[in-house]
């Protein structure tokens, strides 16, 4: 086992909860952007991003221990960052530049108590990385202090 495992392990969680954070301030800045990508020489509406996460599996882990399996860091690392399938909402505002003739908008499938919650649950795990962090770092600094 590698000295600095638990190290990399919280710094992998950090990373990418930092990430998550980010995306979900996006997908808030965006939730009424209405002109977000040209299709066709049609406007589109803003589509809600999700950030999708991947372990490193146990087995890969015993396999690298083994000597069997390629060498791969513990932790969780970003798979990919995925446009929500969720159709866009329509809301009812005849004056808007982009109502249609019916006087509709599609505007982003953007739900803010969603993205409050995945936004409390992204900052949550980031401070449960901090504090593992912290942690590791008292248990190598009380291990010093036995070799004295």
């Amino acid at each position: 086992m590698k000295l600095f495992n638990g190290f990399n392990t919280s710094a992998s969680g950090l990373t990418a909860n930092r990430l998550r954070m980010d995306v979900v301030s996006s997908n808030i800045a965006n939730a009424e952007t209405t002109r977000s990508e040209l299709v066709d020489g049609e406007w589109q509406p803003y589509k809600r991003k999700v950030v999708q996460l991947q372990e490193n599996s146990f087995e890969n882990q015993l396999q690298a221990a083994m000597g069997k399996g390629k060498s791969s860091s513990s932790g969780v690392k970003v798979s990919e960052i995925t446009e929500d399938r969720a159709p866009n909402k329509l809301v009812y505002q005849p004056t808007h530049p982009d109502a249609n003739e019916d006087g509709y908008v599609e505007m982003p499938n953007v739900d803010m108590v969603k993205e409050m919650a995945d936004l409390m649950s992204a900052s949550r795990s980031y401070e449960a990385n901090v504090t593992a962090l912290n942690a590791t770092k008292s248990m190598y600094m009380k291990a010093l202090e036995l070799g004295k």
